[in-house]
């Protein structure tokens, strides 16, 4: 069953400690089933329900997962993925365009709010027990949330789009949960579910959203939440349009239980009408982060939801951090109420340089997608080695398996600085490393 490894311990911890250290030496592999909880007691000569303490354990740490009469085994995508780690190290010389980053010269200076910030804290200065979101960054959400047709509901504040969703996630689900998510998909968020001990099921991803059959699949199968970008996804740009978000909440009319997560990836930075999904299922939260808008260091998103839902996450969130910092809050309140990015003079910046390489790669028989946001999904035929040929031509770009499940290969682009004069240069490497174009000569 475990070949010729023997599990040890007397205790549930040092059970649990004994089989997640070997997983993460190899020594058990994904898929590797344990033994039954009875005859591992007794072989270990402890209490059945001391072993069933320590696979109680291991499934909450996602180390492990039972599936009724089949017994407990070893996860087949362990909780950490290593996915951050499918990265190209770029040498010097070397064109970036993997990144993720947006332009900087598109970020709006922080000088004047954060000043502003820092002297209303000076003489109003935030303490322990006071109201961890800032009224007036409260007040300018919900107008827009309002204005754009979410829900009412109330508001919360969480360091980024990723603390959000992992706040909303443990507040409803527990270790062994399903939850759907887009694929190709943001590598970060495929890291995450399964670190929180949840199970992954891809659902396919178009120009215009997730596919409503996949979804309902993934529902009836037993997905208890989902989690869908409505503009700008990471990585292939798509936005949800009216028609599929109509196609989407009838689906989700069907299952009123599901947990629906929204993330406004694109929000400041894409000038397409949002379509939103929320208030259709019960339990739901709308996340909205600053991080590509106005920088990724403010490491700031506001979400709202259901009553439950919040309330939740703002109990949880007393208990660890308490607050994301008011001054900040205040800082990005100043940055929404002076207009200071110009949203369709920012999504026309990005959008030109991303239709002018995709307009680019079709001249060259290349296909690629990218509607909204930073970046421009390319499927290619050999991923790994499309990635190499083009950092051998000079360009770096991000290797598709940090961002997809079961979708085919691709390669993302990040066009956030690509400048006009690149671009064919930049289209004639894609093709050639494809084997689309032909390879030049030198004499």
């Amino acid at each position: 069953m475990l070949g010729g490894y023997r599990i040890e311990g007397r205790r549930a911890a040092d059970i649990a400690a004994d089989v997640e250290r070997a997983v993460g030496s190899g020594e058990l592999e994904p898929g590797q089933v344990l033994p039954p909880m009875r005859e591992l007691a007794v072989e270990l000569g402890v209490n059945p329900n001391t072993v069933a303490a320590a696979y109680r354990t291991l499934r909450e740490r996602g180390v492990i997962e039972t599936a009724g009469r089949r017994g407990s085994r070893v996860r087949p995508k362990p909780a950490t993925t290593g996915r951050e780690h499918i990265r190209v190290d770029v040498p010097q010389g070397v064109r970036d365009v993997s990144h993720g980053n947006p332009d900087p010269a598109q970020l709006p200076s922080l000088v004047r709010a954060f000043t502003s910030a820092a002297e209303r804290s000076d003489r109003e200065p935030v303490m322990y027990g006071d109201d961890p979101v800032e009224p007036e960054l409260a007040r300018i959400a919900r107008a827009e949330l309002d204005a754009d047709g979410v829900p009412a509901g109330p508001v919360a504040v969480a360091s980024g789009s990723l603390d959000a969703i992992e706040r909303v996630l443990a507040a409803h689900l527990k270790p062994g949960d399903t939850v759907a998510v887009e694929d190709p998909g943001w590598g970060s968020l495929l890291d995450l579910v399964p670190a929180l001990g949840l199970r992954v099921t891809p659902v396919r991803v178009v120009d215009d959203g997730p596919l409503p059959d996949d979804v309902r699949a993934a529902l009836d199968s037993g997905a208890r939440a989902l989690i869908v970008t409505d503009r700008a996804q990471n990585p292939t740009g798509a936005v949800v349009s009216a028609t599929r978000a109509r196609a989407l909440r009838s689906v989700l009319r069907g299952h009123p239980e599901t947990l629906l997560i929204e993330d406004d990836h694109g929000h400041g930075i894409v000038d397409q009408p949002l379509h939103p999904l929320s208030g259709t299922t019960r339990n739901w939260a709308f996340v909205r982060s600053v991080a590509k808008a106005y920088g990724p260091d403010l490491r700031l998103a506001v979400l709202t939801g259901d009553a439950v839902t919040l309330d939740r996450v703002r109990g949880r969130q007393r208990l660890g951090p308490g607050w994301v910092s008011r001054i900040t809050q205040r800082a990005v309140a100043r940055l929404w109420a002076d207009g200071a990015v110009d949203t369709p003079a920012v999504a026309g910046a990005y959008g030109g340089r991303r239709d002018a390489l995709i307009a680019a790669l079709a001249e060259r028989g290349v296909a690629a997608y990218g509607r909204s946001g930073l970046n421009v999904w390319i499927p290619v035929p050999d991923e790994t080695g499309a990635v190499s040929r083009l950092l051998h031509a000079g360009w770096a770009v991000a290797p598709g398996a940090r961002f997809r499940m079961g979708a085919p290969p691709g390669i993302r682009i990040t066009v956030s600085t690509l400048a006009p004069d690149e671009t064919a240069a930049l289209a004639e490497a894609i093709a050639s490393a494809c084997g689309l174009a032909p390879v030049r000569g030198y004499a």
